[in-house]
C-alpha cells in the first residue's frame, strides 16, 4: 500500500480547523447539557409522579433513540420550524446539548441520591431551606462523585460530534470525508481522523484522572 503523506500535509490546516470546531461543539454540548441535565434530574426526583413524568419522557426519548436520528430531526425539522432555514452548527450544538442533558440528568440524580439523607436533614435543622441545603451541602459533595461519569460523557460527546458531518458541519470528520471524496482514498483521511480523536479522548482521560486524584486528597 502506497501511503501518501502529502495528502495529509495538504489537508492539515483543514483538519486543524475541524478539530477546533469538534472541541467547540463538544464543550458547548457538555456545558449546556450540564445545566439542562441538572434541572431535568431534579425534575425527575420530584415526589409528585405527575410532575416528574415529562422529565422521565424526555430522558427516555433521548436515551432510547439513535443520536443520528436526533441530529437529522433537529437539523431538518426543528431548527427550520423556528428559523425558516437550516443552520448546521446550531443544530449540532442543540442536538449534542439535548442528548447530553438526558444522560447528565441521570448522573446528577445518582450523585445526589448517593449522599446520605442525614446530610439534608442536618442542613434543614440548621434553618436552611431545601434549595440552600441542596446548593451548599448536597451538590458540592455529590459533584466530586459525578466527575468520572461527567468526564466519560464529555468523551462520548467528542465522538458523537462526528455525526455532525452528516449535516455538513465542517468538523473533523467532515474534512476526512471531503479528503476521501476528492482523492478516493480511505487510509489517509480516516486514519488521520482516528489518530486525532484518540489524542483528544486519551488526553481528556488523563486530565480527568489527575483531577480525580487531586480531589481525592482534598
Amino acid at each position: 500500500m502506497d501511503f501518501r503523506w502529502d495528502l495529509i500535509v495538504e489537508y492539515a490546516p483543514l483538519f486543524l480547523k475541524g478539530t477546533l470546531l469538534t472541541i467547540g461543539l463538544s464543550v458547548a454540548g457538555i456545558l449546556i447539557g450540564a445545566v439542562l441535565g441538572l434541572l431535568i434530574g431534579l425534575g425527575k426526583m420530584m415526589r409528585k409522579k405527575l410532575w416528574a413524568l415529562p422529565f422521565r419522557w424526555y430522558i427516555n426519548f433521548f436515551r432510547g433513540t439513535p443520536f443520528m436520528v436526533q441530529i437529522l430531526l433537529i437539523h431538518f425539522a426543528v431548527v427550520p420550524a423556528f428559523l425558516d432555514t437550516t443552520n448546521g452548527i446550531l443544530a449540532a450544538i442543540l442536538a449534542l446539548s439535548l442528548n447530553s442533558a438526558a444522560y447528565v440528568s441521570e448522573i446528577f440524580r445518582a450523585g445526589i441520591q448517593s449522599i446520605n439523607r442525614g446530610q439534608m436533614e442536618a442542613a434543614r435543622s440548621l434553618g436552611m431551606t431545601h434549595g440552600q441545603a441542596m446548593r451548599y451541602v448536597i451538590l458540592p459533595q455529590a459533584f466530586k462523585r459525578m466527575i468520572p461519569p461527567l468526564g466519560n460523557e464529555f468523551i462520548v460527546l467528542i465522538k458523537d460530534s462526528s455525526l455532525a458531518a452528516l449535516i455538513a458541519v465542517p468538523e473533523l470528520m467532515y474534512w476526512g470525508r471531503a479528503m476521501q471524496g476528492q482523492y478516493m482514498r480511505a487510509w489517509e483521511p480516516y486514519l488521520t481522523a482516528t489518530v486525532i480523536y484518540l489524542v483528544l479522548t486519551l488526553s481528556l482521560s488523563s486530565l480527568l484522572s489527575l483531577l480525580e486524584k487531586r480531589l481525592a486528597t482534598e
